[in-house]
């Protein structure tokens, strides 16, 4: 995500390296050279001269403590301007009512229906309330049957109403039963197109006449860039939604969208999304976007999706373990599948600073740990609990069972020890048995 544009910011920032002090000489080329990565990220050219208008005013002049350098300073200005553009601070989604309604409306192959059920796993899970997705889409059957498995798989209720062509009906009898099954927020997935045209935007503001509702959210797939931020422009020029999603960040993203959008419509990015995945949705927050636009990582998003994954009772009785040394291979796969559960991995690595740069150009497989997983699974439950009573002739059944030759499971249980040996280190230091906390939620 956004690497083409962190690269060329990066080459702009040395312009600056060597330079006692920021003067309008030197900083003129540093400028010119964000302005055309900024451009070249599809951002609108008039934006990115403002933007870059507003860095040279705020640098020039401006004086460099002994501690940083000028290029660090200009980072620092950039980063500032970066999170102005795109909001300042993270935007609350608005879900109080009896019911909150919630509208989601955007182009046909941005994403609405996989955010919708994003949206009602995440309403449910983390904020502790219990929606109904609604299928209000009426011509594309595919819709209603996709949001019908989406809400199976988060066990979250759907309305749909197959012979009913008008979509406004639909989200008026879904309010009721949502009332009669105690329901306090619906999720109104409507209709798309392959381009805005005059029905389907009267049909949405129908729907919006109808119901009400507390918010509207105008989903963007960010991979179209300037053209999203045009589209978004046209929307709310009609239905004045509330706030902006940003899908499919895990593709080639520029990055004009997430720099442009809120500058033209002047509506707060609510939430960005990747993958199919129900969990991979974030609430958007402009200084971490900030921070990894500039490769500079984003550990604090990181650590909060470790804890909405490590429980802090299963965190304490890991801590024990580790501290008796009985870390075990039953541990260390219930650590895997929490990892797992975090998302992508290489965008996992990315968030930590310093690492997305080095990984760029790898190819890191969700399925990096299915190996070790297999090699795992292979084992009897008292080889998991008893890594030391793992003798050669258990090796050989465990390399036969897993489908991988005897020196894979042997360099794999070679790395294993080597793990313990350090956990066992640890517990040595004034610090050791500290890091399973983190995990934990407070």
């Amino acid at each position: 995500m956004f690497d083409s544009l962190q690269e060329r910011l990066e080459g702009a920032f040395k312009n600056l390296k060597g330079e006692a002090k920021i003067t309008e000489l030197n900083i003129a080329a540093t400028v010119k050279e964000i302005r055309r990565a900024l451009v070249d990220a599809d951002v609108n050219y008039k934006i990115a001269k403002e933007f870059t208008d507003s860095v040279k005013d705020k640098a020039t002049g401006e004086k460099v403590i002994n501690a940083i350098s000028p290029s660090q300073l200009m980072v620092k200005i950039v980063s500032d301007e970066l999170i102005h553009l795109m909001g300042d601070t993270a935007s609350e989604l608005n879900a109080k009512g009896s019911p909150a309604v919630i509208l989601i409306a955007g182009l046909q192959g941005s994403g609405k229906t996989t955010f919708s059920g994003k949206l009602a796993n995440y309403l449910k899970k983390r904020k502790g309330l219990s929606p109904m997705l609604v299928a209000a889409d009426v011509y594309r059957p595919a819709a209603m049957e996709q949001l019908r498995v989406l809400g199976e798989q988060i066990d979250v209720d759907v309305h749909i109403e197959l012979e009913n062509k008008n979509p406004v009906s639909i989200a008026q009898n879904a309010i009721r039963e949502s009332r009669s099954k105690n329901k306090n927020v619906i999720i109104i997935d409507t209709a798309g197109r392959l381009a805005i045209d005059e029905a389907m935007m009267t049909e949405v503001a129908n729907i919006k006449a109808a119901v009400n509702p507390q918010e509207i959210l105008f989903v963007v797939d960010s991979m179209t860039g300037q053209d999203a931020v045009n589209t978004a422009k046209a929307f709310n020029d009609r239905l004045d939604f509330s706030g902006v999603v940003l899908t499919k960040l895990d593709g080639d993203t520029r990055g004009g969208a997430a720099l442009s959008i809120k500058y033209t419509v002047n509506k707060p990015i609510k939430f960005i999304s990747s993958g199919e995945k129900l969990d991979t949705l974030d609430v958007f927050y402009p200084d971490r976007m900030a921070q990894r636009i500039l490769g500079m990582g984003d550990i604090t998003s990181l650590v909060e999706k470790a804890q909405e994954q490590f429980d802090e009772e299963q965190a304490r009785k890991l801590e024990k373990k580790i501290r008796k040394n009985q870390f075990d291979f039953a541990d260390f796969k219930q650590q895997l599948e929490q990892i797992k559960k975090m998302g992508n991995l290489k965008d996992l690595m990315a968030m930590i600073p310093g690492v997305g740069k080095a990984i760029k150009d790898i190819d890191i497989s969700d399925d990096a740990f299915k190996g070790i997983e297999a090699i795992i699974n292979s084992m009897t439950p008292f080889e998991r609990a008893n890594p030391d009573e793992i003798d050669g002739g258990r090796r050989k059944r465990i390399a036969k069972g897993s489908g991988k030759d005897i020196a894979e499971v042997n360099a794999f249980m070679k790395q294993f020890e080597q793990m313990r040996e350090m956990m066992k280190m640890m517990n040595k230091m004034p610090m050791g048995g500290m890091m399973p906390r983190m995990g934990g939620r407070r």
